[in-house]
Parts: C-alpha cells; sequence; structure tokens
C-alpha cells in the first residue's frame, strides 16, 4: 500500500507501538511483583464493583502475576519494532479483555482510554495486514525491507524505552507520572532528531 511509503504514517505507526507497549509494560510491573494497583486495600469493597473485581484478582496471586506477564511480553515486543508484528497479534486479546472489562463496571473515565488503546491496536493490526493474512491461509505481501520504519535505530530506542519504563516502575511504587513521561518523551525524540539531521534521504513524503 502506498500509505506504508508516507514517512508520516511511518512514524506515527512507530510512535504508536512505543506509547500503547509503554502503557502495557507499566501496568504489568506492579502485577509481576505481586502488588496492588493502589496501596490501599479494597477487601470490603462492595461485591461487583471494580474495586472488588480487581481485589480478587489480586488475591489469586499466579492469575494476577500471569496477567502481569502477559502485558509485558506484549508491550514489549510492540516496544522492539522488530517483533512489533507478533506484538500487535498478542496485544489484541488481552487489551480486548481490558476494554470488556471496564466497560462492564463502573471505571469512570477508563473505558475512554481502553478504547483508544484497542483502537491503536487495531489500527496496527490493519498496518501489518499484508503480513498477517497469512493466518488466514491468504498469501502474504511482503513489505519493503528499507523503510523508514525498519531502521535499527527505533529498535533501539525502543529497548531503551522498556528498560527505563520497567525500571522505574519496579523500583517505585509510588509514580510520579509527569517525570515518568517526561523522560520517555525526551528519551523518544532522540531518534526523530538524529533521523531528522542524519538521514535527511529517507524523509520522502
Amino acid at each position: 500500500m502506498k500509505i506504508k511509503e508516507n514517512i508520516l504514517a511511518q512514524l506515527f505507526v512507530i510512535y504508536t507501538r512505543y506509547l500503547v507497549g509503554s502503557g502495557f509494560v507499566f501496568a504489568s510491573i506492579v502485577k509481576i511483583k505481586g502488588e496492588r494497583f493502589t496501596t490501599v486495600s479494597h477487601e470490603d469493597a462492595p461485591f461487583g464493583t471494580a474495586f472488588h473485581f480487581f481485589e480478587t484478582m489480586y488475591q489469586t496471586g499466579i492469575y494476577w502475576q500471569f496477567l502481569g506477564w502477559g502485558q509485558l511480553v506484549a508491550g514489549l515486543l510492540l516496544m522492539t519494532q522488530r517483533f512489533a508484528k507478533l506484538g500487535a497479534v498478542v496485544f489484541f486479546p488481552i487489551i480486548l479483555n481490558v476494554f470488556v472489562i471496564t466497560i462492564s463496571m463502573e471505571f469512570a473515565f477508563t473505558p475512554v482510554i481502553t478504547f483508544l488503546m484497542l483502537m491503536a491496536n487495531l489500527l496496527l493490526l490493519l498496518w501489518h495486514w499484508d503480513e498477517l493474512k497469512i493466518l488466514l491461509n491468504l498469501t502474504p505481501t511482503l513489505p519493503d525491507a528499507n523503510r523508514l520504519e525498519n531502521k535499527k535505530i527505533w529498535e533501539i530506542t525502543g529497548w531503551i524505552l522498556f528498560l527505563m519504563t520497567a525500571g522505574y516502575r519496579a523500583i517505585n511504587t509510588l509514580y510520579n507520572p509527569i517525570l515518568w513521561m517526561g523522560m520517555l518523551v525526551l528519551v523518544g525524540l532522540v531518534p526523530l532528531v538524529i533521523v531528522w539531521v542524519k538521514g535527511k534521504k529517507y524523509l520522502r513524503f
């Protein structure tokens, strides 16, 4: 598809992977550590409420950590860029499940966020459809390996962002979201500046 040759479209896809992937990684660490989302116990929360639901999942122990590992793997695969196609596939059933949960209970603004993440995931699946259609026994179409999105710099940046996100959340039970997001934005802009300054030959609109 011609849109895949558009530099802005490629950059949008690259940073969408970073964004939704880091969101999953960030949310996964607390589960893997065997901790609640908050420092407050909700054991006495009314039955059927969101707090009761998450407290029940937390109390399962192994299942709570299993969810965390699933999110971590999906987020990591997306952020690496190299394995983004597999990441988009793994990410889909997890975010779909999360979205359905958030619209099934009172989660305030959370369903909007999970809906946007679900739409972003569908966009990524559509972006890779030429290759993923082999899963439906259709003939795949291999993309141009020299596209900007396939440059090594994005993969290196993805690993750095992953390690920053996982490391920050692992050592901080209480966190500053502005600080975390600020660090990610600064690091995420570095490859964009490098490509713009040293790689203008790739910027073909």
